[in-house]
């Protein structure tokens, strides 16, 4: 069985915009950005929007080609990504991962802070990883198509990082009680998500129906 998305532009940016899941990176890079200035907080940002760009541009390009010749199935792939994406959820409900992203040392760079937990897996895990592999399948979409999705990726990482530049306005009103709620809620969501993709691959291995 081999795993297919749709085309279209909604229906790419819909699935792009969900797996990146701004509301879930944003209590991370309010965690990630505590004390920094304004203009700090902006260069955390556009490098952690950057590093997630070139993580996915890297799977887009080449992703399938590698699965291929180290003969990964995608089932496998899936399965895996699936649950590095159920320990990452795990974690934000447990209040981990925010915990990780405050107690980055005063020493630390902007680069270094942008790029764990924030960019990775905060916002190119493992779920977009494999959503660009097969929203860009090689044996089904032509090189335009191709392209196209790449733009798409890169309005929503546009959008996201708009909302990045706004978070201490939404921190503002939501309060820090209330990010965590928005967190640890979207943890669980992102958990369930990683939950299914993983049965789900674990059908398409052992060749279940249903």
């Amino acid at each position: 069985m081999e795993i297919t998305f749709p085309s279209g532009f909604l229906y790419e940016f819909a699935t792009l915009f969900v797996i990146l899941d701004p509301i879930a990176t944003l209590p991370i890079f309010i965690a990630v950005t505590a004390g920094l200035t304004r203009r700090e907080s902006l260069l955390v940002a556009f490098y952690a929007v950057g590093v997630a760009f070139l993580t996915l541009l890297f799977f887009i390009v080449v992703g399938q080609y590698l699965l291929e010749a180290l003969k990964i199935p995608m089932a496998s792939f899936q399965m895996t990504g699936s649950l590095v994406l159920l320990l990452f959820g795990l974690k934000m409900v447990l209040g981990k991962v925010t915990e990780e992203a405050a107690n980055v040392g005063e020493g630390v760079g902007l680069l270094e802070r942008a790029i764990y937990p924030l960019a990775l897996p905060g916002i190119g895990g493992a779920g977009a990883m494999l959503a660009v592999v097969l929203l860009t399948d090689n044996k089904t979409r032509s090189i335009a198509e191709q392209a196209t999705t790449t733009g798409i990726l890169v309005l929503c990482l546009v959008i996201l990082f708009v909302l990045f530049a706004l978070a201490t306005t939404i921190f503002r009103v939501l309060g820090r009680p209330g990010v965590e709620i928005v967190s640890r809620v979207f943890g669980l969501i992102l958990a369930s998500i990683a939950m299914t993709n993983l049965i789900v691959a674990i059908k398409m291995s052992f060749g279940i129906a249903g």
